[in-house]
């Protein structure tokens, strides 16, 4: 098959011919019809992330395609079904697993960082009866890959982890594909959006998603307390949908009282660790979770609210390039919307 390959971390990705992935017994190879270049790639190909061990190296996490193969203990899935993925695959045997929380798994595998991923023709899905969705006929592939993790991650972020509801002030800070999600997902809940950018081409895209109000970072000494008085007070739950020291910190100085703040966001070692307002947490009783993506069983109210047209992931796919433009994409990480590569075009 086809697949961009690097051979060691920073190197220069390209296009070139790799052996075809074998089938795992309880998994399936998937055709890959669309898959999203995502910052967490760029952060793995930059040595970012201590999964990836071994060279030459695949990227990609957020697919959607058919089965071509599965393997003998397979149960739900057969060639033809049409199919995504979350982007942590989850053993369905730790404890973790069996109290439901997939996306925490304590023996997780991750398609383009523990093993070859899906900047390819075809890519192998380890325990596929835990770990696939079924899409619906209507959904087109590139909305399905671009539900694997930046929309269910925001998702899972503003409802669960966030707890966000109808009326409350919701930072978001980092207008990227997760950040723009987590706006779209929050005005749908009935919150109040106010969108955190240092590029005004996301904070448009941000206004025309649902924010009530756009702070320009690069233009505020103080982005947290901009944010405070564009929330008449502080949000009631913040988002870094970025991850770096800087807007986990404006974060959480951005809350009002009891406020929520949501680390989405990685936040890789070589940028240095978060100096958090620890003592602002204290004193104004405030929440820090961190939100590490969706369990796959926990996908169908996502899927029926992208169905009932309430959320467009599909706004957020800003192109659409073949394989042999994806080297490019990913060594650049530009713009504001998300970029999907479709392998067999």
């Amino acid at each position: 098959m086809r697949a961009v390959v690097y051979d060691e971390f920073g190197g220069a990705p390209e296009v070139r011919d790799v052996p075809d992935p074998d089938v795992p017994r309880a998994g399936v190879v998937i055709r890959v019809e669309a898959t999203g270049v995502c910052r967490s790639d760029w952060h793995g190909w930059q040595g970012h992330d201590p999964d990836i061990r071994a060279f030459p190296h695949v990227p990609g996490h957020e697919l959607a395609g058919t089965v071509e193969a599965a393997g003998p203990d397979v149960a739900r899935w057969r060639p033809g079904d049409r199919v995504t993925v979350p982007f942590v695959c989850a053993c369905g045997r730790c404890a973790a697993c069996a109290a439901g929380d997939q996306q925490v798994c304590e023996a997780q595998t991750q398609p383009g960082f523990t093993h070859w991923g899906s900047f390819a023709h075809y890519v192998a899905i380890e325990n596929a009866d835990v770990n696939l969705v079924g899409m619906p006929l209507e959904m087109s592939f590139a909305t399905a890959a671009a539900l694997g993790c930046r929309f269910a991650t925001a998702f899972r972020a503003v409802l669960g982890q966030g707890r966000v509801t109808a009326g409350q002030w919701v930072a978001v800070h980092g207008c990227g594909g997760v950040g723009l999600s987590a706006v779209m997902i929050a005005a749908a809940a009935g919150a109040r959006v106010v969108a955190v950018d240092v590029a005004p081409q996301a904070l448009e895209m941000a206004r025309r998603l649902g924010a009530a109000a756009v702070v320009d970072a690069a233009a505020h000494a103080d982005v947290a307390a901009a944010v405070r008085d564009a929330s008449r007070g502080g949000a009631h739950v913040s988002l870094d949908a970025l991850g770096s020291p800087g807007t986990a910190r404006a974060s959480v100085e951005s809350l009002r009282r009891r406020g929520r703040h949501v680390q989405v966001g990685l936040l890789p070692p070589a940028a240095g660790r978060p100096d958090l307002p620890m003592d602002r947490v204290i004193a104004h009783e405030l929440e820090i979770v961190g939100s590490h993506g969706m369990a796959a069983h926990a996908y169908g109210p996502m899927i029926e609210l992208v169905r009932s047209g309430a959320v467009r992931p599909d706004l957020l796919v800003s192109r659409v390039l073949p394989l042999a433009d994806a080297p490019a994409a990913l060594a650049a990480m530009s713009g504001p919307g998300v970029t999907m590569i479709e392998p067999h075009a």
